[in-house]
């Protein structure tokens, strides 16, 4: 039998490491920001087109690679960054692993143009398919430029599975962000479709905080700080206020490495025991420096999963450090007694003794003193001659008009009006259970209605009426309401804004980070404007859901289930009535708009069965 094992060609290998290198055009956007960070540049500029489908570009001031290394970078396993195995146990840099180059070369048209400082000339090299086309010498700035185009153009099934260019878009703003915000000293600008979208200079990690969110970030951060042998912590938190919905701000950044740890997130939200209303997330933009023998980096491609030697004891330091800060600066109550006590002293009065007040009193004051000059005794009147009382008063008969003509009900006023026995047969038609059922007694037994998927159904059938035949009621607002959003978050309202305002919603002129909104739906209230919309921005984070048939019809379920009444909420008989009547008002009152069952019957047969012996 002949043999049936052969190794891949280098084109085929470097396309099936594509698939777990490169899974979109942000994982690109990703490594190659990364190896811009490690060739010590100090200005970086991304330009994306189409989301990066049509193009994704890196220009940086870095160090530049010679003719050799601009060859031998894209092929598998060449690195610079590490040298031999150990060298995994103290790793420094973002990339070590020798692939991504290799990878995208393999799935894109790559354009690379690069200078060191030293050299007068530069290296220009084309890649189609990790086909080298061509390898030129040209005049150059100093650093290296990445123009990668086309991407996935051999692996059409992979092309159709991306999403649309906003979806797309976003991720690559969140990897673009994650760069920026572990790197406040490298100047980065991103441009999408010839537009700037950001710019954000050299500075500190507040500020460039700020420079991201925009808004009134800078008032809502703590700083938190720790130092200890086994982690240094530093960054900010949220304040419990400012909480939200979704968990869009929330960053771990281990040695300028972005990372993912539900373990550690744990502990943030142990720190925040009793500060957050249910269901908020706290924002949260921790550092953590940890000796780099103590992480194992090395566990999945994208790198933003890390294995520590001991997690116990991070999660213990992570929690107290927050809880400390949370309560040093007096968001939440905490006992200290190393805390100074002229903290709570304005600094005019520290050294002031307080002075005793002055009382004038006036000693002669005899309350009991009688003054027969200005007291006015009252004199009883004289009532043994009724006449006298009227005595002194005008009488003038033209004034005073005869009573009009009283008619007097002439029929038997009742006691009740109803019939006695009508009413004592009269029952409650509907009753309340656990604030979470509505029983409803009918012919053949009883109807149960969840009282929140009923009311979703209700309100989302009402909202997409609102969208697709009617122009929807609105209630202007004495003041305007002013909700801060982040750019990103902006961006997605501006898309969505012809369908909210079919749903009720009128908006002003936005700003670059806020939204100004002068009339809600009739359903809205001031209050739960914030609430909605970012409920609404968490569920369109990432495009239109699988079970969603467009985009007005995941703004309906997103309000819907924003607006819907609770579990756990009393309702009075009217409010009952009009939540069972308008649920069987709907086209489909079987299921709520998330195709979970709104209510079920029982039948009196049922119950017999049930008491069956």
């Amino acid at each position: 039998m002949p043999s049936i094992i052969q190794l891949l060609p280098d084109h085929v290998a470097n396309q099936i490491a594509a698939g777990e290198v490169v899974q979109r055009p942000a994982s690109v956007v990703k490594e190659l920001l990364e190896n811009a960070v490690d060739a010590k540049a100090t200005d970086i500029k991304l330009i994306v087109k189409d989301a990066g489908k049509s193009l994704v570009q890196v220009i940086d001031n870095g160090a530049g690679m010679s003719v050799t290394d601009a060859r031998l970078c894209f092929e598998r396993h060449a690195t610079s960054k590490i040298r031999q195995a150990e060298d995994l146990f103290s790793l420094h840099t973002k990339g070590f692993r020798g692939e991504a180059l290799a990878s995208i070369a393999a799935i894109a048209h790559v354009e690379m143009k690069t200078r060191q400082d030293q050299d007068e000339l530069g290296t220009h090299i084309i890649i189609e398919g990790s086909k080298f086309v061509s390898q030129d010498v040209a005049v150059l700035p100093k650093g290296t430029s990445f123009a990668i185009k086309n991407l996935f153009f051999n692996i059409p099934a992979r092309r159709n599975f991306l999403k649309s260019d906003v979806v797309e878009q976003r991720h690559i703003i969140d990897e673009f962000l994650r760069v920026a915000m572990a790197h406040p000293n490298i100047h980065f600008t991103l441009y999408h479709n010839g537009s700037e979208m950001f710019n954000l200079p050299q500075s500190n990690i507040r500020q460039r905080i700020v420079n991201i969110f925009a808004g009134k970030t800078n008032e809502k951060l703590v700083p938190v700080k720790e130092s200890t042998d086994i982690v240094s912590i530093s960054g900010f938190v949220s304040k419990p206020e400012f909480s939200k919905k979704g968990r869009g701000e929330q960053f771990f950044f281990v040695n300028d490495r972005f990372i993912k740890s539900g373990y550690l997130h744990h502990a943030v939200m142990a720190a925040y025991e009793g500060l957050l209303k249910e269901g908020c997330q706290p924002g949260y933009y921790i550092y953590l420096d940890v000796p780099p023998h103590t992480i194992d980096i090395n566990i999945h491609p994208t790198k933003t999963e890390i294995k520590f030697d001991d997690e116990h004891a991070l999660y213990a330091i992570l929690r107290s450090t927050i809880k400390h800060s949370l309560g040093q600066f007096n968001v939440a109550p905490v006992l200290d007694f190393e805390r100074d006590p002229n903290l709570d002293t304005p600094y005019d009065y520290k050294n002031q003794e307080a002075s005793v007040p002055t009382v004038q009193v006036d000693r002669s004051f005899n309350p009991f003193a009688e003054d027969r000059q200005q007291r006015q005794t009252y004199k009883k009147p004289d009532t043994s001659h009724w006449e006298g009382l009227y005595v002194g008063l005008k009488h003038d008969t033209e004034t005073i008009s005869p009573p009009a003509e009283i008619h007097f009900e002439q029929e038997e006023v009742t006691a009740s009006l109803f019939d006695e026995e009508e009413s004592r047969h009269e029952v409650a038609k509907m009753f309340q259970i656990h604030k979470k059922y509505i029983v409803n007694p009918i012919k053949s037994g009883m109807v149960i209605v969840d009282q929140q998927r009923a009311h979703q159904r209700i309100l989302y059938e009402s909202f997409l009426v609102n969208m697709t035949v009617r122009q929807a009621s609105s209630q202007q607002l004495l003041f305007p309401l002013t909700l801060y959003f982040s750019r990103t978050e902006m961006e997605l309202i501006a898309e969505l804004e012809e369908s909210l305002v079919n749903t009720g919603f009128v908006f002003e002129t936005p700003g670059a980070d806020h939204a100004v909104i002068s009339g809600l739906p009739v359903n809205v209230s001031e209050s739960e404007a914030s609430i909605v919309l970012e409920q609404l921005l968490g569920d369109l984070q990432d495009g239109i859901p699988e079970n969603s048939f467009s985009q007005n019809d995941s703004i309906a379920k997103s309000m819907a289930k924003s607006l819907a009444v609770k579990t756990g909420t009393f309702l009075t008989e009217k409010e009952q009535e009009n939540l069972v009547n308008g649920l069987f008002a709907c086209k489909e009152p079987n299921v709520s708009p998330f195709q979970k069952p709104t209510f079920i019957t029982m039948r009196v047969e049922d119950l017999d069965k049930k008491f069956a012996l």
